[in-house]
């Protein structure tokens, strides 16, 4: 495939800006071709690459299995990172400004790692997980330490109704005073999902509140499900 760097710059990003924005998510076509997807899919068993195996049952986060990558990343992964990182900080930093938070991040992703690392997080939060029929993960938010990005980014790696069927993606906003909303996705292979890690900022009458946000992956009927996760900040040491 072409460099996928040229590929992301490629993208819409005024549009992309527009929907994290107005939705807290959306969903960017075609950002892996089906080959790269099967190679990820089929490293996953692969020696030296990952720092952790997860249980999803055991810690009661649902069912299915997830690995943790231990640095250095592969180069594809990096690239990514690094190259949505700097499309989506100038978003963060509004959200901040009109929550009136303090909080400001650096405009690359070299910069927000050694913010991590200078914070004792230091653990890459790199993961990728697999689902069988039964499969699900819980409602959550993946924070990892007081260092943490406000959205994050999902890479779907199977092909819905032909490689699983259920496994929806699932991102719920809790509304002051109101009861919550759950949006339902089911991006295609190759596409990737960018979303909201905690909570983002919604205008109201009286200026910006803000609403918090949790996203999980509904039972899957049948087949395997595997997505590449990929999240801006590292993991406490």
């Amino acid at each position: 495939m072409e460099n996928i760097r040229e590929r992301l710059d490629n993208k819409n990003w005024a549009a992309i800006t527009e929907d994290l924005h107005q939705q807290g998510y959306t969903i960017v076509k075609n950002v892996l071709d089906k080959t790269t997807c099967e190679e990820l899919i089929a490293a996953y068993n692969a020696d030296g690459t990952y720092r952790k195996t997860i249980s999803m049952e055991r810690y009661r986060f649902g069912m299915g299995e997830y690995k943790y990558f231990q640095y250095p990343l592969p180069d594809l992964i990096t690239d990514i990172r690094e190259a949505v990182y700097a499309k989506i900080a100038p978003v963060a930093n509004t959200w901040m400004s009109a929550l009136n938070i303090a909080t400001r991040f650096p405009p690359t992703h070299k910069e927000m790692t050694r913010l991590c690392h200078d914070n004792g997080q230091t653990k890459p939060t790199i993961l990728i997980l697999k689902y069988g029929a039964g499969g699900f993960n819980t409602l959550h938010q993946d924070l990892y330490g007081d260092i943490y990005f406000p959205m994050q980014l999902v890479l779907f790696l199977n092909e819905p109704e032909e490689d699983y069927t259920g496994g929806e993606f699932v991102l719920t906003e809790q509304i002051p005073r109101a009861q919550s909303k759950a949006n339902v996705l089911k991006p295609r292979r190759g596409d990737m999902l960018l979303f909201t890690t905690n909570f983002r900022p919604v205008k109201g009458t009286k200026g910006y509140y803000r609403v918090n946000m949790k996203h999980g992956v509904s039972p899957l009927h049948s087949g395997q499900r595997h997505t590449l996760g990929i999240i801006f900040h590292d993991a406490q040491s």
